[in-house]
C-alpha cells in the first residue's frame, strides 16, 4: 500500500502518469477538478479579480484529497497541496493578489498542514516530479486544447507559464515531505508501450526503496 503525489507544471500530464500508475499499482486516483471548477477559465480572463478565490478553492480541494488519500493510504494524486503555495506565491508577485490575501492564504494553509501533520500519516510515500523544458510543457497545452490555456494573443499568459517552469525546480528542492522520483518528460512520452514499461519499474524500484528505510 503506497500514496503517491503527482508533480509538475501546467500540462506536464500528471493525469496520465495518475491514470497509469494508479491502473498499474490497482490504487484509487484523485484527480484535480478542473472541468467543474467555475472559477478556473474566470481567472485566466482575469486573473486580478478571480486569483485568490481560485487558489483558496484549490487549497480547499487538495486539502480534502490529501486528508482523505492519507487515510486510504493506497492511491495516487494527480497534484496534491504541496505544490499548491507556489503557484499563490507567483500569483501574489505578478500583482493578482493583495499582501492582505496573501497573508490570509499562508495562514490557512498552515494551519491546513498542520492538521496533515497531526495524522498517523504525516506524508506521501513518494512524490513523482515530471519535469521538462517549457517548450514541451507549452506543446502539451496547446494539445490538450482547452481554450482558455492557450497562450496565443494572450502574452501575460506566457509570462505566467515562464514564471511558474522557471520556479519549479526550486520549489522541487526545497521539498521534504517524502522521498521523490524525477521523469523527464521531454524523454519520456506514454503513448510508447516500452515508456510506459520504463516509467512502471522507477515507480516500483522508488516504492521499494522507500519500504527498505522505512
Amino acid at each position: 500500500m503506497s500514496v503517491i503525489v503527482l508533480a509538475g507544471m501546467i500540462g506536464a500530464g500528471k493525469s496520465t502518469y495518475t491514470t497509469l500508475i494508479s491502473n498499474k499499482l490497482n490504487s484509487k486516483a484523485f484527480y484535480e477538478h478542473v472541468d467543474d471548477n467555475a472559477i478556473l477559465e474566470k481567472f485566466y480572463d482575469d486573473p486580478k479579480r478571480w486569483a485568490f478565490s481560485l487558489q483558496i478553492f484549490f487549497l480547499n480541494t487538495r486539502f480534502r484529497s490529501i486528508k482523505e488519500a492519507l487515510v486510504h493510504r493506497h492511491n495516487v494524486l494527480d497534484r496534491s497541496i504541496y505544490e499548491d503555495a507556489l503557484f499563490t506565491r507567483i500569483n501574489y508577485e505578478q500583482g493578482n493578489m493583495s499582501e492582505a490575501e496573501m497573508t490570509l492564504y499562508t495562514d490557512l494553509l498552515e494551519n491546513m498542514m498542520e492538521e496533515i501533520d497531526g495524522m498517523p500519516k504525516k506524508g506521501p510515500d513518494l512524490l513523482i516530479y515530471l519535469r521538462g523544458s517549457l517548450d514541451t510543457h507549452l506543446e502539451r497545452i496547446k494539445k490538450r486544447g482547452r481554450p482558455f490555456e492557450q497562450i496565443e494573443g494572450n502574452p501575460e499568459l506566457l509570462e505566467y507559464y515562464k514564471s511558474l517552469h522557471s520556479r519549479y525546480d526550486g520549489w522541487f528542492a526545497e521539498y521534504d515531505k517524502s522521498p521523490t522520483l524525477v521523469i523527464d518528460i521531454d524523454k519520456v512520452n506514454l503513448d510508447n508501450p516500452g515508456d510506459e514499461a520504463f516509467v512502471m519499474e522507477q515507480v516500483r524500484k522508488a516504492l521499494e526503496k522507500q519500504k527498505q528505510h522505512v
